[in-house]
């Protein structure tokens, strides 16, 4: 439960077996071919293949491992490769094929030393680099880069800290190190002894790094263990006199804090200090931070409404059922493992801002050096707390944050109001029938702290012993599955009637925000019409619903209608976007339309089934694909037909803000099952960017030199982890400095692939000195000439990304850069010349 909960980068790119077979040079094919069918199932007997060419070689190694993967001989696949480095440890290619297998396999950390390792052999070695990109994502969250740059936060530990050991505590125990700064800290401060402990491999071996570099190594002793594990005197000789510690997330709880306190209260830590007893610090335990005060408050916010509520229940002529109800998973009662029960945003830098609708309320304090008080929050009875509105608007959200007491002199705030390295906890409202408030209201909260969550279950309106509770979410469920999740939120109901909901149907908030994008929508539904009319000009197109109108023809009369005229064979549109997807239904309104949906999950189908129904649609219209396949492979293949698709929609930029993986791959696929005329949507993305100064951005990819981290030597071993491309930005609110106007960067041309290049320089004009530290980019999604989107629109459910650079570069007005910009599979490259 990381502090920043930036959502997750996708996995490695490079694991394609296409991907493999492009390093070896056809020509070898057949003999590596010929060999492999040859070899005995024995490990060790391709070993001969050492005497032949290196390309091969690799390409045997990668056949055979593919072989030992589907046969499930794991180890000995590892055994092949770990030969394999033995005859060649300077293979970047072998080295970054054995880490797709172990990222496949889920060792994060052993994958990310491979592709590190490949990297350094070959810094150009484009695969390698973007696997090891996203696994650093993986091992090193982005807000380790923002905490260690956040000088205030680190000052006011080093000095709570100093506080403690000065007045005579004789031994430290960090838990969750890090980097190890907090020990390095205390050590600083003159603590004797110092011991640390920290659960991540990869931020063991950094930090081990990073107090050996500070000249520490052998006077802090750090442990790859988690605290839980710590035993006295296994490894600590006896108990200590003082616990710090930063494992708290945007909702305080999340990291584990309690449970961690409580195991060192009673395991690692002396007994508290006695009421009233002056006795030295050394002989009596205490945690750093020493309380913790939470605070909420109901805001109304559209960006966080557009994620989470459905606003619309037409969608490009697509009437949504009324016995389908969407919700994003966020807060819900029952919700998977994964599931958390609040997001996180900086409300300082939400497109369009907030408007607080109630004062901040204490909601609750908590005493880290009081260990029954630990105890009591698991088995803390749920409470609720009423929140008088003083500013009518729309009740979207309840925001959380908290200030950390470290010691009686220092304390550190989360608020919205504090420039800091925090988010905020968001709980989103959902399942109102109305969510106005007017000044005078009141907005009461059920709160509880459970499975190490501080959790809102209630949220109702009015004054407390009148007002309805309109979000009864039971917490004792213990449910596992999607269906009983749906089953739970079905089971929603108000104070006083059963309110039978139908289907659920839960949604991630990118989804939600996708259905509340309604440009989009509009847009596909226009360009796929001007398809289908070109396709049959013959045709009355009066009997499609193109533009919404068509000639005042229901669905059902237009496909009765359509019916008489000989039963013409039906336009087949295939959609392989990722997630829940309305465009087949949207394509189903355009007439005589066969609509296939790779949407997967079997609540989302039943709930495109019912709103298929919803719109009249004969039930042959909508058609789920991925049910058909064994093979993912075959995704874009007809099933049991000979007819080739009129369209195909691919899902070409993530919302992160990046290109999606393998795109081009299966645009080249998707050419051949086009009949004539049939069109790939999009049919090509233009990528733009400009030149900016940002600071934030420069705080949020890497450490900034020793003076944040207050003189001490962290930032090149953290920043061995930095990725050049940050993503998940909203340049709309984005603190920065434009230097130089849009400029089209690339063209992706997804129909037409002799319109393509892998690079090409652009010359951009400087219109404002500054220094540059970021390229920002975006993209224009053109399904064809005519009709476009933009990722970087207000409506838009996506974000965008920016390429960071290494070092920043003055410049002045009239300034000439020229960007060279390269695509390399998914990924886009921006290096800067002058």
């Amino acid at each position: 439960a990381p502090r920043r909960r930036e959502r997750a980068a996708p996995g490695t790119r490079g694991a394609g077996n296409a991907r493999r077979r492009e390093r070896a040079a056809p020509g070898t094919r057949g003999a590596g071919n010929a060999l492999l069918a040859r070899l005995p199932r024995a490990l060790g007997v391709w070993l001969v293949l050492c005497n032949l060419c290196r390309e091969t070689f690799q390409y045997t190694l990668f056949k055979w491992a593919e072989e030992l993967d589907s046969l499930a001989r794991i180890q000995d696949l590892f055994n092949c490769y770990e030969q394999a480095l033995e005859l060649y440890p300077s293979d970047e290619v072998i080295c970054n094929s054995m880490g797709e297998h172990l990222f496949r396999m889920g060792f994060r950390d052993e994958a990310a030393g491979y592709f590190h390792k490949a990297v350094k052999l070959n810094p150009d070695f484009a695969d390698a680099k973007e696997n090891f990109y996203r696994v650093a994502n993986w091992l090193v969250e982005r807000w380790h880069f923002i905490m260690l740059n956040d000088t205030k936060r680190n000052l006011t530990y080093l000095k709570a800290i100093e506080n403690v050991v000065h007045s005579g505590c004789k031994s430290v125990l960090d838990i969750g190190t890090g980097t190890g700064i907090l020990s390095i800290f205390a050590k600083k401060a003159g603590a004797p002894y110092v011991y640390a402990c920290e659960l991540s491999k990869t931020m063991y071996e950094l930090a081990c790094d990073v107090v050996a570099a500070n000249n520490m190594g052998s006077e802090i002793k750090i442990f790859h263990l988690k605290s839980l594990d710590l035993e006295i005197p296994k490894h600590i000789p006896e108990r200590v006199s003082l616990v710090v510690t930063e494992t708290v997330d945007a909702g305080l709880f999340g990291e584990g804090i309690v449970e961690s306190l409580i195991h060192a209260w009673e395991h690692l830590l002396l007994p508290p200090k006695p009421k009233n007893q002056d006795i030295p610090p050394k002989e009596y335990g205490q945690v750093i931070p020493a309380s913790a005060t939470v605070f909420g408050m109901a805001v109304e916010c559209k960006e966080i409404r557009r994620h989470h509520r459905v606003g619309s229940r037409e969608v490009a002529g697509v009437r949504l059922a009324d016995a389908v109800q969407f919700f994003s998973p966020t807060g819900a009662a029952g919700s998977p493992e994964e599931a958390e029960p609040y997001t996180t945003e900086k409300l300082s830098r939400v497109p369009g801002g907030y408007v607080p609708l109630t004062e901040p309320c204490q909601v609750m304090t908590v005493d880290f050096n009081n260990l029954q008080e630990l105890k009591s929050l698991a088995v803390r009875k749920p409470w609720k707390l009423s929140l008088p509105v003083t500013h009518g608007g729309i009740l979207d959200a309840v925001v959380v944050w908290f200030v950390l007491q470290l010691d009686d002199e220092h304390a550190l705030s989360t608020s919205p109001s504090e420039e800091s390295c925090w988010e905020q906890a968001v709980y989103p409202v959902q399942d109102l029938p109305d969510y106005s408030v007017e000044s005078g209201d009141t907005v009461t909260i059920e709160v509880a702290c459970q499975d190490c969550y501080l959790k809102i279950q209630k949220v109702s309106l009015g004054p407390l012993e009148c007002g309805m509770d309109f979000s009864n979410r039971d917490n004792t469920l213990n449910l596992s599955n999607e269906a009983e999740l749906c089953n739970a939120l079905a089971g929603l109901q108000t104070t006083g009637e059963q309110d039978a909901r139908g289907q659920v149907c839960v949604l991630e908030s990118t989804e939600i925000a996708l259905l509340n994008n309604i440009p989009y929508h509009e847009c596909f539904r226009a360009a796929m019409g001007k398809v289908l009319s070109s396709l049959n000009p013959s045709k009355d197109l009066q009997t499609m619903d193109v533009d919404g109108r068509g000639s005042g023809l229901n669905h059902e009369e237009s496909q009765s209608k359509s019916s008489l005229d000989a039963a013409p064979d039906p336009f087949y549109i295939l959609d392989v976007s990722e997630g829940f997807s309305l465009l087949p239904i949207i394509a189903g309104k355009l007439g005589s339309v066969k609509a296939y949906s790779s949407v997967e999950k079997e609540q989302h189908q039943t709930a495109l089934n019912m709103i298929s129904e919803a719109n009249n649609f004969p039930k042959e219209t909508l058609e789920f694909w991925l049910s058909h396949l064994e093979d993912e492979n075959v995704v874009l293949q007809r099933p049991k037909s000979d007819k080739l698709w009129s369209i195909i929609i691919l899902d070409v930029i993530e919302t992160s803000g990046l290109i999606q993986q393998e795109v081009m791959e299966k645009a080249a696929i998707s050419r051949c099952l086009l009949h004539s005329g049939g069109k790939i949507f999009p049919q090509y993305v233009l990528v733009y960017g400009m030149l900016v100064e940002s600071q934030s951005l420069l705080l949020e990819s890497a450490v900034q030199g020793t003076e944040p981290t207050l003189g001490f030597n962290i930032a090149p071993f953290i920043n061995q982890f930095k990725v050049p491309v940050r993503v998940y930005l909203d340049l709309s609110t984005l603190p920065c400095v434009a230097l130089s106007k849009p400029a089209e960067l690339l063209r992706l041309d997804l129909m037409n692939p002799l319109l393509n290049s892998s690079s090409r320089e652009v010359k951009v004009q400087v219109c404002k000195s500054g220094q540059v530290t970021a390229i920002p980019f975006w993209y224009h999604i053109h399904l064809d000439e005519e009709h476009s989107l933009s990722t970087s629109d207000k409506s838009s459910h996506w974000k965008q990304a920016a390429v960071v650079l290494d070092e920043p570069i003055q410049v002045k007005l009239g300034d000439e850069l020229v960007l060279h910009v390269q695509h390399h599979k998914s990924n886009i490259s921006i290096t800067v010349k002058q």
